[in-house]
């Protein structure tokens, strides 16, 4: 039995004129770290929202280990812990306060639990007197995720965790994550950022409401179908811009502090697209253009199957 399983879920907003979740289906296995990946609006929150009993779909089933969330929806709070993008907690309790109030909602203490939080909470200790809304984002994270596991949940829903957090704090957080899941929690956690996949064992990257591809990072980076090139260049602005009209090239993009070109593999060699992209862009005045074939990461294989979303 899997602990998380959705079947065709489906979800709409203002009476059906908003698709949110189209017809959604995928499971995650026992102590598995699973991502959702997307931009806003991707249907991230709504999938969380349903499998945490907060929403009802409007089609489709799911069910959280074992128990269905419209039927077991006060058992499965029981047995989940959930964060939600924005920190929900109490800003006028301290630290310690607030703990306490969510380990007594599920007829817990601190000391009954304090091995499975010990790691995130030794950081926390020295402010335990401060109240929560004087935290920094990376404390403030740490603390709603030892009140989401205060009471040992099986599974763990974190809706973007680390939107709005230092790099530092994003890097300790994962891999906080990663010992929890070493103790059996089972992890649905979704990201806006992309360079985050690499953390996950499985990931689904959404757009639309739909999942345009599942499967572990490295399997979707291998899948990448088209020959991508790296471009650099004076006036990156400018420079993507007129690349963008080369007819040869099937996407163009920014990237990072270059430009990332893509084509069909439709037989021609490296140095032909080189020379042929190079050429083009001589022609429109620019002289120092670096091009050079690279690795696709997670970010290009998203816009990749997006364009073919669009276009079919």
């Amino acid at each position: 039995m899997n602990p998380i399983t959705l079947q065709n879920i489906t979800k709409t907003y203002e009476k059906g004129k908003v698709l949110a979740v189209d017809d959604v289906s995928f499971s995650v296995n026992d102590s598995e770290m699973f991502g959702l990946i997307g931009p806003d609006g991707a249907g991230k929150t709504s999938i969380f929202r349903i499998l945490t009993t907060l929403l009802l779909p409007d089609k489709g089933t799911a069910s959280v280990c074992g128990k269905d969330v419209v039927k077991d929806y006060k058992a499965i709070r029981g047995m989940v812990g959930y964060m939600p993008g924005r920190f929900s907690l109490y800003q006028d309790l301290s630290v310690e306060e607030n703990l306490n109030f969510f380990a007594s909602l599920f007829n817990t203490s601190i000391k009954q639990n304090y091995e499975l939080i010990k790691d995130i909470y030794v950081q926390l200790e020295p402010f335990k007197d401060r109240r929560a809304g004087k935290l920094s984002g990376g404390m403030k994270q740490k603390l709603a995720l030892c009140c989401a596991l205060i009471h040992k949940p099986s599974v763990l829903f974190l809706d973007e965790p680390t939107t709005g957090v230092d790099a530092v704090s994003r890097f300790e957080f994962w891999e906080m994550l990663k010992r929890l899941k070493k103790q059996g929690i089972t992890i649905l956690v979704s990201t806006a950022y992309m360079d985050e996949v690499e953390h996950c064992d499985r990931i689904a990257l959404m757009q639309n409401g739909k999942i345009l591809s599942m499967d572990t990072p490295d399997k979707i980076i291998k899948s990448y179908s088209e020959k991508l090139f790296e471009l650099k260049g004076d006036n990156k602005h400018k420079l993507l811009k007129d690349t963008m009209t080369y007819s040869d090239a099937v996407g163009s993009y920014a990237s990072g502090e270059s430009i990332h070109v893509s084509f069909k593999k439709n037989g021609k060699s490296d140095a032909d697209i080189i020379n042929g992209l190079k050429g083009f862009l001589e022609s429109k005045g620019y002289q120092h253009i670096e091009i050079v074939p690279t690795v696709p990461n997670i970010e290009d294989c998203f816009l990749s199957l997006t364009k073919t979303e669009i276009h079919g």
